[in-house]
C-alpha cells in the first residue's frame, strides 16, 4: 500500500508541478505577471543568446517527442513503474520548460507593433482563445489521463490501466489538432512582435509541424482504421478544408 500511495503522490506532484508550468508560461509569452519574459532587456551578444535559446528550445523538444514515442516507453517502463510512466514524462517535460523559462536570453528589437486600440483587442482576445483552447482541449479527450493522474489514480485503488476509446469530441470534429491550433494562437497572437517573440514562435511551430507526424504515425499504428478514416475526413489543423493532411 506504501508504494501504491507513493507513486499516487508522486503523480499528484508531477501534475502540480505542471499546471504552474503552464500558469507560468502564459505570463511568460504574454509578458505579463511573472519575473522572466520572452521581451526583457538583453544581458548577451545576439549570436550568443540566439544560441542559448535555441539549446533551451531543442532540449524541450528532443525530451518532448522522444519520451512520447511507444519505443521509449517500451523501455522507460523497465525502469520504473507503468503507472508512474505518463507522471515521469510531465514532470521531466514541465523541468525543461520551467529551464526554458530560466535561462532564456531576450534578443531585443521590434518586428511589428500594432497600435490601434481594437485591433491589439483582437490580438490579445486570440492570445487568450490560443491558451484556452489548449486547455479544453485537453480535457476533451481526458486531462487527467494525458497528465498521468488517472494512471497513479487506477493504481492506487487496485484496479488495472485500460486505454481510452477513440473519440472526436468538439473541435475534434473540425480538426485533428485543436490542441496544437491553441498553441499557435498563443505563440503567435501578440499586438508586438519582437525578435524574442518572433524566434520562439517560428521554432515552436516548426516543432509542431514535426511533433504531429510523429504523433499521428503513432495513432495509426494504435487505432488503426479508425484513425485513418478520421485523418481522411477531418483535415490536420485548418478547419473546413476537408483534405487530409492540410
Amino acid at each position: 500500500m506504501f508504494k501504491r500511495l507513493s507513486i499516487f503522490l508522486y503523480g499528484v506532484v508531477s501534475y502540480a508541478i505542471f499546471f504552474v508550468t503552464y500558469l507560468y508560461a502564459v505570463g511568460f509569452v504574454g509578458n505579463f505577471g511573472v519575473p522572466r519574459t520572452l521581451d526583457g532587456t538583453p544581458t548577451a551578444s545576439f549570436p550568443t543568446a540566439l544560441l542559448i535559446n535555441l539549446g533551451l528550445l531543442g532540449v524541450f523538444a528532443i525530451q518532448h517527442s522522444v519520451m512520447a514515442r511507444p519505443a521509449f516507453k517500451r523501455w522507460f517502463t523497465r525502469l520504473v513503474p507503468h503507472s508512474a510512466e505518463r507522471s515521469t514524462y510531465v514532470l521531466l517535460s514541465s523541468l525543461a520548460l520551467i529551464a526554458l523559462f530560466a535561462w532564456w536570453q531576450p534578443l531585443g528589437g521590434v518586428v511589428w507593433t500594432v497600435t490601434d486600440a481594437t485591433l491589439r483587442g483582437v490580438l490579445w482576445g486570440c492570445f487568450v482563445f490560443g491558451w484556452l483552447l489548449v486547455l479544453v482541449s485537453t480535457f476533451l479527450i481526458n486531462h487527467f489521463d494525458l497528465f498521468g493522474l488517472r494512471q497513479v489514480w487506477l493504481q492506487l485503488i487496485g484496479r488495472p490501466y485500460t486505454d481510452l476509446e477513440f473519440g472526436t469530441p468538439g473541435p475534434y470534429r473540425l480538426v485533428r489538432h485543436p490542441l496544437y491550433v491553441g498553441w499557435l494562437f498563443a505563440f503567435w497572437a501578440t499586438p508586438t512582435m519582437t525578435i524574442s517573440h518572433l524566434v520562439f514562435a517560428i521554432a515552436t511551430t516548426g516543432y509542431i509541424l514535426i511533433a504531429i507526424q510523429l504523433e499521428e504515425r503513432d495513432l495509426l499504428a494504435h487505432h488503426g482504421k479508425a484513425y485513418q478514416d478520421y485523418r481522411e475526413r477531418v483535415p490536420m489543423l485548418i478547419p473546413f478544408t476537408r483534405r487530409a493532411g492540410s
